[in-house]
């Protein structure tokens, strides 16, 4: 791993074998998924891996966006169907897609905002990803698929993440068809924000990662977690929830800060309290 286990405020920029983790430059920490050789698959080991990452980075306080990318051709084939095959036990099985369903939500439930990077193809598991992350930002020339109905194994979990961001008749014929969807027609349907041409990509990110890492920490942290959490709420639910939260978020010094520098006409100078 690439962090002290007693203070995740201690970095260490470490290559592993699948995963690179680079430490917090202004606030933006980046995970590159290194596995070109299986087109960045997630095994178990790499699932583990990111789980682990994850958790250090949301209790983080230098770590304000998180940007995920896959090196090599592309971003990430999905489950690794070698593993998946040498399994041959239903409850291995479980285990697994129990494992890459616990990584999601990391992501989902985490504290900080993630940007999936993407370029190439982001196929099954690893369009679920996509889907995940809060932000996704692609290159013009990306792929996206939910293509396990093709060798007999439906994409239910990745089903879940793609269902919560695309329409239901689109996601349906994503996963009947299993047929890829380029990068206008994935930003046409929500699953992803934007596309730029793959010599804009690196840059589009960073202009996008910086604008969230200038706003306060707290406020992104309960704006987050509102969210998703209101979106599984009937109307009238969401609105008695979300007041609360807003009159929590109130009570933050950040708030008091950013409505006195908007008022003052200055720059707001944030505590992340």
């Amino acid at each position: 791993m690439t962090y002290s286990k007693k203070n995740v405020k201690v970095y260490v920029m470490k290559e592993a074998l699948n995963i690179i983790v680079v430490p917090p430059i202004n606030g933006i920490s980046r995970i590159k998924l290194n596995e070109p050789r299986t087109y960045n698959a997630l095994s178990s080991k790499t699932l583990k891996s990111l789980i682990n990452i994850f958790k250090n980075l949301n209790n983080d306080n230098k770590t304000k966006v998180i940007i995920i990318e896959g090196l090599g051709k592309g971003f990430s084939a999905g489950h690794d169907l070698k593993e998946i095959r040498s399994l041959k036990n239903k409850s291995k099985y479980q285990k697994l897609f129990n494992l890459c369903s616990k990584f999601m939500l990391e992501i989902v439930e985490g504290k900080k905002p993630v940007i999936a990077k993407v370029h190439g193809a982001a196929f099954a598991a690893g369009c679920q990803l996509v889907a995940s992350c809060d932000l996704a930002i692609s290159s013009d020339d990306a792929i996206f698929a939910t293509p396990g109905v093709n060798i007999g194994l439906f994409c239910s979990t990745p089903m879940v993440a793609v269902s919560r961001k695309v329409s239901r008749k689109k996601t349906m014929k994503m996963l009947i068809t299993g047929d890829p969807i380029d990068a206008k027609y994935a930003k046409e349907i929500g699953l992803i924000n934007d596309y730029h041409p793959i010599s804009e990509l690196e840059s589009e990110v960073l202009k996008l990662a910086k604008k969230i890492a200038s706003k306060s920490n707290i406020t992104i942290k309960i704006g987050k977690k509102a969210f998703y959490k209101q979106l599984e709420m009937p109307l009238r639910k969401a609105y008695i929830y979300t007041s609360k939260v807003m009159t929590k978020n109130m009570m933050a010094l950040d708030a008091k800060e950013g409505i006195s520098a908007f008022l003052e006409k200055r720059n707001p100078k944030w505590k992340n309290k």
